[in-house]
């Protein structure tokens, strides 16, 4: 981690940036918002040591540094899964090597199937809470000190000051974001229908497959977390359709346009808070 700090804060320097306070991670067909920083510097995966590549449809593979509206910025276009093979260690290593550069508060996106029968494709909905049913924790095995306590409290994963800021940010664009709880799954096949159901009894309205890991290792280092789920599809069984991930894609680029200007909002108010 240490060289792929170092790698990063020489590229910045050398081209004039800051060192970032904020991350945002962009979730499958939601990375529109990279090109968005102003004087940016973008480093692919592969050239940063020990980065996990993304092979994931919908997912650039690159970091971005620059300014959001005034505000030192890095971008993750792009994150890794447990269903590409990595490992949950290996998922947040990005968020660990940031925390490393300064980053005190980062913004997870994803792209979630609607188990809340409310929630409608393109809505967004602010986490509250997660549930981790991923079968790994990034925590696991020995503990580095140095990052964060052997047991880490997650009442709080997703600040409550945060939600805030976002709720008061998407009103006054005209939207709507109800709050929800997300559940994480192993992918990288969509659930089944009995599947839903469980999850919905065990209180369960968002379903994907990333994000969880992120946000342990950031409330482990002390990081405040904003997550925000864009809902791409109905989870399976609410309607009488099939999942495929055409349609998360498509329905993340018809939300591209509102998702930008809620980041552009929230990044410097938190990075502010």
């Amino acid at each position: 981690m240490d060289r792929a700090a170092e790698l990063i804060r020489h590229r910045v320097t050398a081209a004039g940036g800051k060192m970032p306070t904020v991350a945002v991670v962009l979730g499958s067909g939601l990375g529109a918002f990279a090109s968005e920083l102003d004087g940016s510097v973008v480093i692919p995966y592969e050239e940063i040591p020990g980065w996990p590549r993304s092979t994931a449809i919908g997912h650039a593979g690159k970091l971005v540094v620059g300014s959001c509206n005034g505000i030192a910025t890095a971008v993750l276009a792009g994150r890794a899964h447990l269903y590409e093979g990595y490992t949950a260690q290996q998922a947040v290593y990005g968020i660990r090597v940031l925390r490393r550069l300064g980053v005190e508060s980062v913004v997870l996106t994803n792209a979630a199937g609607g188990i809340n029968v409310s929630y409608r494709p393109g809505d967004l909905v602010l986490i509250s809470d997660h549930i981790n049913l991923l079968g790994q924790n990034p925590l696991s095995g020995p503990n580095d000190d140095e990052l964060g306590p052997r047991f880490p409290d997650m009442t709080e994963a997703y600040s409550k000051a945060f939600r805030v800021i976002a709720r008061e940010a998407a009103a006054s664009l005209g939207v709507s974001m109800p709050e929800g709880i997300y559940v994480a799954v192993p992918g990288p096949s969509y659930e089944t229908p009995a599947e839903i159901r469980y999850l919905r009894v065990i209180g369960a309205d968002l379903v994907g497959m990333s994000t969880v890991p992120e946000a342990i290792a950031a409330s482990h280092m002390g990081m405040r977390t904003l997550g925000i789920s864009c809902v791409t599809n109905h989870a399976a069984g609410v309607v009488d359709q099939k999942l495929n991930h055409h349609e998360v894609l498509e329905v993340g680029e018809r939300m591209k346009g509102t998702l930008i200007d809620l980041l552009r909002c929230v990044v410097p108010a938190i990075a502010g808070a």
